[in-house]
């Protein structure tokens, strides 16, 4: 494993130094979902939940968190954004909202924390909408998936 890169010689935490990288188009996807009873997956489906329309309001959460990451995460930089895409589906298969997030920029770092956080967020808001139905839901599988750019180059989960 490579030397962690967010501790100084000294072990302290500090936020690295960007200012020498180069400049890539960067690309992050992240995924995860909320497992819950059919029941509740219905009242996603049919929009019925009270709070409204789940999947947008989640949608827009996984958004607002992609572009709010440097606030939540101490040692993340404030990055522009060039592309947030948070996508939901029902699976009724499974029982389950999907979530993935597709966030870009160009730029001296990834946007990896920025896809995680809008998978988590828009998982939290899932939740959040139907607790009144289900307070049991569990919010699984959150993982980085692809990421591009920069020198460490291109990953893929298997």
């Amino acid at each position: 494993m490579s030397e962690l890169t967010h501790f100084d010689e000294k072990g302290a935490a500090h936020m690295v130094d960007v200012g020498d990288k180069a400049v890539t188009k960067r690309i992050a996807i992240a995924r995860g979902h909320v497992k819950m009873s059919p029941q509740t997956l219905e009242l996603v489906e049919k929009g019925t939940a009270k709070k409204g329309d789940v999947l947008g309001v989640a949608r827009l959460a996984g958004i607002m968190a992609a572009k709010r990451t440097a606030d939540l995460i101490p040692l993340c930089h404030p990055l522009a954004l060039t592309r947030v895409a948070v996508d939901l589906a029902c699976n009724r298969a499974e029982s389950r909202v999907e979530i993935e997030a597709r966030v870009e920029t160009t730029g001296k770092t990834g946007v990896e924390m920025e896809a995680l956080t809008a998978v988590s967020v828009a998982a939290l808001t899932v939740y959040d909408m139907l607790k009144a139905a289900e307070k049991g839901m569990e919010i699984e599988g959150i993982r980085l998936v692809f990421k591009d750019g920069g020198k460490s180059g291109r990953y893929e989960a298997t």
